[in-house]
Order: C-alpha cells, then structure tokens, then sequence
C-alpha cells in the first residue's frame, strides 16, 4: 500500500475563485491517478518561499496565475520555447529539482481552434493585448497563423505586441487602434476575443461592428465564466464557427496534466466538471 500522493497545484492571489483545482482533480479520480491538485493562495513576497516549499516537498509542479507569471522565472532553470518568447509561464515541471517554465494558455487556446480549423495561413484579428493576447499570438504564430491584427485601446501595448510577433516569429503582425466600434476586414479568417470583456457579465458587449461579421468567420472567446458570453451567443446567432472560453481554460489543462504526468487525460471529464460548476 503506498499513501504518498504525488502533488500538484496553483500559485496565485487571490485563488479562491480558481476552479482549475476541481477541474483536474476531476481528471486524476477519472483516470485513477493517485495524483492531487493544492490550490495556494501566494502573495508576491512569498513567491520563492513557495517555489522552494514545492521543491522541498516534492512537487511535480505548479500553475502560475496572477501575479506570478512573470516574476516566477527567476527561479526556474529553464524555460519553453513560447514561455521564453513571451516572457510568461503559468505552469512549472519540477523534475529530479529542475524546474522548467511553460505557457499552455497559447497552447490551450491553439489546442480549441484546431478541432475547428487549422490557423496556418489563416489572418487573425486578436481583441486585446494583455497577458491573454500575448500567449495566444504568440503560440497561433508559431502553428502558422501569418497574419496577425492587434486591436487594443492602449496604442502603446498594442504595438509592443505587435513588435514582440514580428520580432520573434513569422507571422506578420500589425497594431490597429480602437477607437470605436471594430469592423472584422473581409480577408480576416479568425477573430478572438482577448479582453476581459464578459468576465463574470454574461450581458457585457464588446465593442465589434457586428455587421460586419461574416458567417463564415471562427469567432472565439477566452472568456470561460460565463462561458455563454454575449460575444459567444451573438456570434453563434449569426452562425459563426464559435469557440467558447472553457475550451482554452480545459485544454491549457490537459496539457498541464501532460507536463507533470506524462498521461493524457480525457478533456471532456474536465469540461463537464467546469459546466457542473458554471451552471451550464
């Protein structure tokens, strides 16, 4: 008999509305892995203490939420390609006491657009230029996408992420300035809602020119509570390809699971514990 869980978790302030731990736990009960997910509550000037205690305890890795996405590299021995490229990780493997940083927010979100199309060739309209918008861009560039669009508020944000695209992958990307309703250009294939516009509003609108969405547009939302947005269902009434947020929330899972255990671990275990939660 062996009582020796092997650990996980998540580092954040404030976590407690954080529902990956249900999430994944749901997925180490389904799959029979005796494996547990800590949710932690970390301020930023315990960060290291808690990288340590993870080592110390023997970890086998941990998520990275805000506001630790970037100044947990500094401890870490290594990082992944798109981690490196955007300067962000979200998920630590500790491995014999090597740590190496990963992103799978891109991943995640990139893993929910293929099951729909393929975003090699295709022109992106990316809403946003935070941390969402960052790992997105980055990690669509690097699977092909070769035209990017930046639309944000913010000309100086919005430019540095375009900058950082066109600097460190193929794609080519250009900043757009939002200064009124968006209007989606006719050789666009790919639009994503980046902002957190419907976070916890399920009737807050984004400013888009829906006129000028097209039906036969892949409109997607990283927006996963409420997953039914109001980006998500105009779009689907306008019978739109339409990916929902808890596809880029389950899938940047899957892969963290992967990470730390080597198993894959079946997606719609996970969703269906988000929409038990979420009410959907």
């Amino acid at each position: 008999m062996n009582f020796l869980s092997e650990l996980t978790g998540s580092f954040s302030i404030p976590c407690a509305d954080n529902p990956t731990v249900a999430m994944v736990e749901a997925a180490y009960q389904h799959h029979g892995l005796d494996w547990r997910y800590i949710n932690c509550e970390v301020p930023p000037e315990h960060l290291a203490d808690a990288v340590r205690g993870a080592v110390a305890m023997g970890w086998r890795g941990f998520n990275c939420s805000l506001p630790h996405k970037v100044s947990v590299i500094q401890y870490l021995d290594d990082m992944g390609e798109s981690a490196s490229i955007m300067e962000a990780v979200n998920c630590v493997v500790i491995d014999e006491g090597k740590l190496t940083g990963q992103n799978t927010d891109g991943k995640g979100f990139v893993e929910s657009l293929q099951e729909r199309t393929d975003p090699a060739g295709k022109h992106m309209v990316i809403i946003g230029a935070g941390g969402a918008a960052r790992a997105i861009g980055v990690e669509t560039a690097l699977t092909g996408a070769s035209r990017i669009t930046i639309v944000n508020r913010s000309s100086e944000r919005g430019q540095k992420l375009a900058a950082l695209l066109n600097e460190k992958t193929s794609a080519t990307a250009t900043f757009r300035q939002w200064d009124g309703p968006i209007s989606i250009p006719e050789d666009v294939q790919i639009v994503v809602n980046a902002t957190s516009i419907g976070l916890g509003d399920p009737d807050e609108q984004l400013d888009l020119d829906w006129d000028s969405v097209r039906s036969d547009l892949v409109m997607a939302d990283v927006i996963p509570n409420p997953p039914k947005t109001h980006f998500v269902r105009e779009a689907g009434e306008r019978g739109c390809i339409v990916i929902d947020g808890l596809g880029m929330l389950v899938n940047q899972g899957v892969i963290g699971v992967k990470f730390w255990t080597g198993h894959d671990v079946d997606p719609a275990v996970m969703r269906a514990k988000l929409e038990e939660i979420f009410g959907v």
